[in-house]
């Protein structure tokens, strides 16, 4: 088991000399290549039963009236690890009804496949609640969402908000640690490299779309998805017609620290903008957000007597997936369908 503090000093070290030395450059496709922005998605290749298993719901779906979250989690765990002692409980509590998606091999698997359960999840999830759904996601799971949206025009009507937690909308130059010569690494992690060919085609044309909501939520101490230090970081949106809020929790409590995985599963302001989102139309605004959360050790939803071993089994899952997930030589070939 990799302790929790020797996991982020590893990774705060990785980090520092990536930034000492600059990202390397990307060999993306550029935009003009790329599907026009209307173009219909393809048919989903994964088997209807695979991608109807994978998704798990609460029990008031259909019965509460209110719109409904998808979960999606971030790289190397599933939603359970992820979210089932936070955010699901919290719900869970408030009576939100909610739906998780179980992402291919702990999310480190083609996240263009990946794109397909969060497809298959907004069609269910719309279809079954006759409302919009609103994404709330974790690191990767902040940002598949987007590439079913960009591929998947039909989606879009479906969905409220798009609300990412230190998500890696524009990779991280810690990928390139990860992905070594010869030995490879993970699909998902070579997709996640700064200026990756799936950056590109995942940003081509617009980065959000009109009607729907994108809140960003980013901390300058991420040791994971970097650059994030502002709003020119790798977790901020600018383009398309969405509406967009980019916001680091500093901007609310100008001293709070938290770090990648602490911002998704237990982190108070983080959690803050997030509901801020979900109960009011638009992204998230800072402004809103009641400063007493800066004194709030732990967000609602996570039990203070069991959070030090439920954090460190999410830090021990994520850790050994990191390691024992099956490794490929190079990045995944782009789909037809991104194609022009």
């Amino acid at each position: 088991m990799l302790r929790t503090s020797t996991r982020m000093t590893l990774l705060a070290a990785t980090a520092s000399l990536l930034v000492a030395v600059g990202a390397p450059a990307g060999a993306g496709t550029r935009a003009s290549a790329f599907a026009p922005l209307d173009r219909p998605g393809p048919a989903l290749s994964v088997p209807a039963a695979t991608l109807a298993k994978a998704l798990v719901c609460s029990p008031d779906l259909r019965s509460s009236g209110r719109d409904p979250v998808l979960l999606v989690p971030g790289t190397t765990v599933t939603p359970a690890v992820d979210f089932g002692w936070n955010y699901e409980r919290a719900f869970t509590e408030q009576g939100r009804p909610w739906c998780a998606i179980t992402l291919p091999f702990s999310t480190m698997g083609d996240i263009q496949v990946a794109g397909e359960y969060v497809v298959s999840a907004i069609r269910t999830m719309h279809a079954a609640t006759g409302k919009k759904v609103q994404i709330v996601g974790h690191s990767q799971g902040g940002m598949v969402p987007r590439w079913a949206l960009r591929f998947w025009p039909d989606t879009r009507a479906m969905v409220d908000d798009v609300i990412g937690m230190a998500p890696s909308n524009h990779g991280t130059v810690d990928a390139y640690a990860l992905c070594l010569p010869v030995v490879g690494c993970a699909p998902a992690i070579w997709q996640q490299r700064t200026k990756s060919n799936f950056d590109a085609a995942l940003n081509s044309g617009a980065e959000t779309f009109a009607g729907i909501s994108y809140t960003d939520i980013y901390t300058v101490l991420d040791e994971v998805v970097i650059p994030n230090l502002n709003e020119k970081g790798s977790s901020s949106l600018h383009t398309g017609s969405g509406r967009i809020a980019n916001v680091a929790v500093q901007s609310v409590c100008p001293l709070h620290v938290t770090d990648h995985l602490l911002i998704g599963t237990s982190d108070p302001v983080a959690y803050a903008l997030v509901m801020d989102a979900l109960d009011h139309a638009g992204p998230a605004d800072p402004a809103r957000i009641d400063r007493g959360v800066c004194k709030q050790a732990l967000q609602p939803g996570v039990r203070p007597s069991t959070f030090a071993t439920d954090f460190a089994k999410t830090a021990a899952y994520l850790a050994d997936t990191l390691v024992t997930s099956p490794h490929v030589p190079a990045e995944p070939a782009l789909a037809s369908y991104t194609r022009n």
